[in-house]
C-alpha cells in the first residue's frame, strides 16, 4: 500500500510555470513507476507523463512534450512534474499515480494507487 499526496497546483497566467509535487508514503517508493494524469471538467482522465523506477526512462503525451518535465527523488519519496509554457487548455485536476512495476504505463487502469489531485488553472 502506498499513499500519494499532490501539491503545487494553483492559478497561473498563460505562459507561466508551476511545479507539482507528489509525496508518497507507505511501502518503498523506489518500487513504483510513477505517472501523472489530468482530468478537465466533462473529459476523461488523460495521460500526461510517466517515469520508471530509476528515473532514467520518461515518457510524455504529445500535448505536453517539450513543455513539461518529470523527475523523481527516491530519497525524498517524491515525484515532480514541472509545467512550463502553460496554456489555458492545460487547465485540469492533475493526479499522480503509482504502479508496482519497473516501467511506466499510459493507461489509468495500469496504475494501482492514486492521489486526490491538485487543481491547475491557466488563465488566458
Amino acid at each position: 500500500q502506498v499513499q500519494l499526496v499532490e501539491s503545487g497546483g494553483g492559478l497561473v497566467q498563460a505562459g507561466g510555470s508551476l511545479r507539482l509535487s507528489c509525496a508518497a508514503s507507505g511501502r518503498t517508493f523506489s518500487s513504483y513507476a510513477m505517472g501523472w494524469f489530468r482530468q478537465a471538467p466533462g473529459k476523461e482522465r488523460e495521460f500526461v507523463a510517466a517515469i520508471n523506477l530509476s528515473g532514467i526512462s520518461t515518457y510524455f503525451a504529445d500535448s505536453v512534450k517539450g513543455r513539461y518535465t518529470i523527475s523523481r527523488d527516491n530519497a525524498k519519496n517524491t515525484v515532480y512534474l514541472q509545467l512550463n509554457s502553460l496554456k489555458p487548455e492545460d487547465t485540469a485536476v492533475y493526479f499522480c499515480a503509482a504502479r508496482s512495476l519497473y516501467t511506466w504505463a499510459i493507461r489509468p487502469r495500469d496504475y494501482d494507487y492514486w492521489g486526490q489531485g491538485t487543481q491547475v488553472t491557466v488563465s488566458s
